[in-house]
């Protein structure tokens, strides 16, 4: 397949090295566009039987040991803008939202939720990435993408239907460029929050290991809001916890010790491994408290057999 772009486009790409699990095979093609229109005509261009899968950071996904078949898009430094409008924040989908969260910040302008979710801001509004008791759909005004057949579109928060870690979005539609719309604050206050917020979720996540963030959405439905008085019941760790699964290991997967809800790679694990780990967790979840947990990790790809 020859593909005339002024963009990347590499063969049997190696995802393994892009996700932060570091675990996965190869893409059959791997895209950075250097551009909106680079994008377009990639699309047009490409077999309409060829599936597409846009990547982010790949913070909060598990890609089979098998790889990819099809064409992996990710946005590079083409699409990370970050611009101001009086209250409204302008952003490109690869942004991270950690520095969303700052830029803003530095405006004035209130999105400190973002700044403890890892990934960036096209993964963010299709997971309705949330926490502190807010959400991206609270702030999210509208959205440009480009779908399959390499038309682009813009839709406003009336044409999505968000929810609890999803919105309606198709999976194979590309995020470009969002717009939020955030309350005023003070910028010394802003960023102290986000310090205070930063040391509390070091002191209770293990961020220094190789993870993917969150493993399974809440059943209650909700983020924790980190208040004094956030109710635990139905939190995914806290089911983990009573079904004891803390510590559990399976070859180099680990949930782990210091927040069940997080798993880890240890060094050597598979994405089998991992993701056959986590299915142990369901399971014994569901024996001990008759809940389903669900993935909040995404796991995409072949297995190998």
């Amino acid at each position: 397949m020859v593909f005339g772009t002024r963009g990347s486009v590499i063969k049997d790409k190696d995802l393994s090295q892009i996700t932060w699990l570091r675990v996965g095979g190869p893409a059959d093609f791997f895209f950075m566009p250097a551009d909106t229109q680079d994008l377009v005509d990639f699309l047009k261009m490409l077999p309409s039987e060829v599936d597409i899968f846009p990547m982010g950071v790949g913070s909060n996904l598990i890609i089979r040991d098998g790889g990819i078949r099809g064409a992996v898009i990710r946005l590079g430094s083409g699409f990370n803008n970050i611009s101001f409008e009086n209250n409204k924040i302008i952003v490109g989908a690869s942004a991270l939202d950690s520095h969303v969260a700052s830029r803003a910040a530095d405006n004035g302008l209130d999105l400190t939720f973002l700044r403890t979710i890892p990934g960036s801001i096209g993964g963010a509004i299709k997971m309705n990435a949330g926490c502190y008791g807010s959400y991206v759909a609270d702030f999210f005004v509208s959205a440009k993408l480009i779908n399959r057949s390499g038309e682009l579109l813009e839709l406003s928060s009336k044409d999505i239907k968000f929810s609890y870690r999803q919105c309606d979005l198709p999976q194979d539609c590309i995020i470009l460029e969002a717009t939020f719309d955030a309350n005023i604050g003070d910028p010394a206050a802003l960023h102290l929050k986000m310090q205070n917020q930063l040391a509390k979720r070091d002191a209770t996540q293990p961020t220094k290991e190789r993870t993917a963030g969150s493993t399974f959405r809440n059943p209650s439905g909700f983020s924790s809001t980190g208040e004094i008085d956030d109710v635990h019941d139905l939190k995914a760790w806290k089911l983990i916890d009573e079904a004891g699964m803390r510590g559990a290991t399976y070859g180099g997967a680990k949930i782990s010790e210091k927040h069940s809800n997080f798993l880890i790679n240890t060094g050597n694990a598979t994405a089998g491994e991992l993701e056959s780990l986590g299915e142990q967790v369901r399971k014994n979840v569901f024996q001990n408290s008759k809940v389903k947990l669900q993935w909040e990790v995404i796991r995409i790809g072949e297995t190998n057999l």
